[in-house]
């Protein structure tokens, strides 16, 4: 899942499938990897991307610039807010803050066999428990869970309460 978000990140810059491949297989080579865009060293490491300097100045000679060197066009903190979201274990990206820091929804392959999850419970569950017509306060003492915990799991499956 974590190569799936880094891929959709670079989709959504523009970059083509067949540049994501090729840069994919050159890092899987690099970082001697199946998962490349997953590690900790692409993290830190991968920031080099090469881009066609065509695409942004017509009329030059140059073909490629280190995005990231100089203050040459600036990628780094565009992927580098994609990154955070991960918490790495042994160099690979274990856990996704996939609503952000700010919330407690995570994904843990480990945990819910990869389920959205707050406190280790999927927030499909509880989003089931509050359609059945559960308050939150039943819900928070049937889990032991805390009260933002259920609303960042009702929020993260798109359901909003009333203020």
């Amino acid at each position: 899942m974590v190569e799936v978000a880094i891929v959709a990140e670079f989709r959504r810059l523009g970059v083509s499938f067949s540049k994501i491949r090729k840069a994919r297989e050159y890092l899987q080579q690099r970082f001697n990897s199946e998962y490349p865009f997953a590690t900790y060293r692409f993290k830190t490491e991968g920031f080099h991307i090469l881009l066609d300097l065509k695409q942004f100045e017509k009329d030059t000679e140059l073909s490629l610039i280190v995005a990231d060197k100089s203050g040459q066009l600036a990628w780094e903190p565009v992927l580098e807010n994609r990154l955070l979201e991960f918490d790495y274990e042994d160099d690979l990206a274990l856990l996704w803050h996939l609503a952000g820091r700010q919330s407690q929804v995570i994904i843990d392959p480990r945990v819910s066999f990869g389920a959205p999850n707050v406190m280790g419970i999927p927030t499909w569950t509880l989003k089931g428990r509050y359609h059945a017509g559960e308050s939150l306060d039943d819900i928070q003492e049937d889990f032991a869970i805390s009260e933002t915990a259920i609303i960042d799991a009702l929020t993260f499956e798109g359901i909003t309460l009333a203020a």
